[in-house]
């Protein structure tokens, strides 16, 4: 027996199956988005699924193809549910316009969203590292990925994406600022200024190879950790000092906003290294003068006059004294300490001075010689080039970024040579007693051990998170 279904009935039959299907997607309680998007180092695939449930969000209606919704925040993520977003983070040499082309804007689209922004940002400041999150109407189909030299986000000619909506970007903590498609499809820019509040948090872990690896673990944000180094590194060599078992704890303040999000990191106001058994504990105060720096638990200020690591992050890689030449063949003494790190790695003036020399200087190749006090100099050799205004009688600031690593004279490799001279003498500036810091006496020294009081019943008061959003 044949049925045979005439046009009214497959018309019917089409409604039916389209039913069907509606109701079992509205049950999932999401909406999907379309997973074609591949993998990228500067592209952030972000799902924007929202539960039909969220109260704040459940009667949101389907955003139109040529308008968008009014909204008195610059957060795009608030637009309707059928909204795709797409985050990419800035590389070098990406400009903003780049970004929303190769995201599938249109050039005509980008242009006047970027023009809208102009009255509240500039797009020229656009820093890399930062993000740019765009939200497009309906699902965004086919986005696919290609390198290039400026980033590597690209969009096939036959490929489709989503009328475009939105674009926000944070320049920093606390502030956001959007271009939003109106209701008759012009851009307008909005901006959001949100007060951060600090909320003090206690991180500590045990160290198995690096402080850098434990912090991580104990999810301790980058600027913090870079903090705790600079501050310790008057005192710590790095290298040679941190053993396996050896501990560190932390106090610093987070910067959050009125839902609690955290959106940056303030300062660290107490800092502790154990190392093999001795603990060394550091506090943030700012003196009757005005002038903020650590101070151990006697009130001494950390900061010597000299640093010994004028480098971040790199390798002690040939120490002082007699050694093998490793390009002239033959034993002689190295009257310095070399730090090896990548070409271009910043290099700071170890204490405030007078630079003696900046140029060539034989086998030192680009070298820097900073006059500090009479009786201290300290030298620099092997930069690929110098910092703007380093020149002879150019003055200086302790941690002034002075030059970069490089490997010009006599060198095998991209590292600093690194020299003190005291009295007319090299010596080794991994041992020489550097000239102290400032100490409190009298009736500051008093304040001082109140407000160490304070912060150390605060640590003792704290839970320590194990764990923490890191914003870096």
């Amino acid at each position: 027996m044949k049925i045979k279904i005439g046009p009214l009935g497959l018309f019917c039959t089409a409604l039916l199956v389209a039913a069907l299907t509606l109701s079992i997607r509205s049950s999932t309680g999401y909406s999907q988005y379309d997973s074609s998007l591949r993998s990228s180092s500067n592209v952030i695939p972000i799902v924007t699924a929202y539960k039909d449930e969220d109260p704040v969000r459940k009667h949101a209606a389907p955003v139109p193809a040529a308008a968008a919704p009014a909204h008195d925040s610059a957060d795009a993520s608030r637009d309707s549910a059928d909204a795709s977003r797409l985050v990419v983070r800035v590389k070098k040499g990406d400009t903003l316009m780049d970004i929303l082309t190769k995201s599938g804007v249109p050039a005509n689209e980008a242009k006047e969203a970027i023009s809208s922004l102009k009255e509240v940002y500039n797009p020229r400041t656009l820093k890399t590292g930062q993000e740019v999150t765009m939200l497009f109407a309906g699902e965004t189909a086919n986005l696919t990925t290609a390198a290039g030299p400026q980033s590597d986000l690209s969009v096939d000619g036959d490929d489709e994406v989503g009328t475009f909506l939105s674009l926000k970007i944070r320049p920093e903590a606390g502030r956001e600022i959007a271009a939003r498609r109106g209701a008759g499809g012009a851009f307008s820019a909005a901006e959001v200024q949100k007060e951060l509040k600090p909320v003090q948090v206690r991180s500590a872990g045990i160290i198995q190879s690096s402080l850098s690896e434990a912090a991580d673990k104990a999810g301790i944000p980058h600027k913090v950790l870079q903090e705790m180094i600079s501050a310790f590194s008057y005192d710590v060599d790095f290298q040679r000092d941190i053993q396996p078992g050896d501990s560190f704890e932390v106090l610093y303040e987070k910067m959050a906003d009125g839902d609690g999000h955290s959106l940056d990191t303030g300062k660290v106001d107490y800092a502790e290294l154990v190392l093999s058994g001795t603990r060394l504990a550091l506090y943030h105060y700012t003196t009757k003068n005005g002038d903020t720096d650590y101070f151990n638990q006697k009130g001494e200020s950390v900061r010597k006059g000299l640093l010994r690591t004028p480098i971040d992050g790199a390798r002690l890689s040939s120490g002082f004294g007699q050694r093998k030449h490793p390009i002239l063949g033959y034993t002689r003494m190295h009257k310095g300490v070399d730090f090896a790190a990548p070409k271009g790695t910043p290099i700071y003036a170890a204490g405030n001075g007078v630079v003696v020399s900046a140029g060539r200087n034989h086998g030192y190749g680009n070298y820097i010689e900073i006059r500090h006090d009479p009786d201290f100099h300290t030298a620099y050799g092997h930069l690929s080039r110098f910092a703007s205004g380093i020149h002879p009688g150019a003055r200086v600031k302790q941690g002034e970024v002075i030059g970069f690593v490089g490997a010009t004279g006599v060198a095998t490799g991209p590292h600093l040579h690194y020299e003190v001279v005291r009295d007319n003498d090299k010596v080794n500036p991994m041992s020489v007693k550097l000239p102290s810091g400032h100490k409190l006496r009298g009736k500051e020294l008093d304040e001082f051990t109140v407000a160490k009081e304070q912060v150390d019943s605060v640590v003792a008061g704290l839970p320590i998170e194990s764990k923490v959003a890191s914003n870096e």
